[in-house]
């Protein structure tokens, strides 16, 4: 069974008051077994808490975030590919993320190629290192170039390229997860298990519009933006049927995520998740 853990995106905030090391001891209190680690700077300090944490709790460090060109929070490996080794070496990772492809990369065909390309060689350096270079979808990864997904050209063009597959995303973007993981199985490394709700309709709203308070293209607006990202267990997603099939698909890690948690605590959003995966066998 896939290692349960969580993705750190949600804890910044703290790790930035607390520290790494301590936040490491919270995610062991919450009964998770593993981190990734993103949208922090990955000073030496860092690094060394991520290994201090992974010995005194327990906790497996699943990945960290990489990009190609400097930029990001994460190693760059155009210019950090060796601190990258070492540092996926001292902490027992075995895999290096990129969470978006650069926003020119996804507006055509020969785009994504040319992105896809230059991402290659680095993921086949690292593979020879024993570490796999994931990349993580959104929505815009179902976009269609002549028929073809970003999600193909990518397994095309960068075969040792594999994905943490961000099935919230996938579900925004049309594609059914268990189609998804079917399509791509032997390549889905990393999952990223974050639910999808519909808020219910602001009634403000709906008496703004009968009022003729707001115009139908300002309701509108209102009306599209009800997708919110979830708790696990709270929105519409099937983790039953998912979680085995992403198993098959090849996870190794599945990880806890929530983009926002609209003005609640995240600790008691990742506790809610811990706690409905746990009810189903997790």
């Amino acid at each position: 069974m896939p290692v349960l853990g969580l993705q750190l995106m949600m804890l910044k905030d703290r790790i930035e008051k607390e520290g790494m090391y301590e936040v490491l001891r919270q995610v062991r209190e919450l009964d998770l077994d593993a981190v990734e680690v993103s949208q922090v700077e990955m000073t030496d300090e860092l690094i060394e808490d991520l290994v201090r944490g992974k010995e005194d709790f327990g906790v497996e460090i699943a990945a960290m975030s990489a990009s190609i060109a400097p930029g990001g929070n994460g190693f760059a490996l155009e210019t950090e590919f060796d601190r990258a080794v070492e540092a996926s070496t001292r902490t027992g990772t075995r895999f290096l993320r990129i969470g978006m492809m650069p926003f020119d990369a996804m507006t055509s065909k020969e785009a994504c190629e040319a992105w896809a390309a230059s991402v290659e060689p680095y993921a086949a350096r690292l593979a020879e290192q024993g570490i796999t270079l994931c990349y993580h979808n959104h929505h815009v990864d179902l976009i269609q170039f002549d028929g073809e997904r970003i999600f193909d050209i990518v397994r095309r063009v960068a075969p040792s390229l594999l994905f943490e597959v961000d099935l919230h995303w996938v579900q925004r973007g049309g594609m059914a997860p268990l189609d998804m993981l079917a399509a791509y199985e032997g390549a889905c490394k990393l999952i990223h298990v974050k639910d999808f709700r519909i808020a219910p309709l602001p009634e403000e709203a709906s008496r703004k519009l009968a009022a003729k308070e707001m115009d139908m293209q300002e309701f509108f607006g209102v009306f599209l933006s009800l997708a919110q990202f979830a708790e696990v267990g709270q929105g519409n997603m099937n983790w039953p049927a998912l979680l085995p099939a992403a198993e098959k698909a090849g996870a190794e890690y599945f990880l806890i995520e929530q983009d926002d948690t609209y003005g609640r605590d995240p600790i008691d959003c990742i506790r809610e998740s811990r706690q409905y995966l746990r009810s189903i066998g997790y």
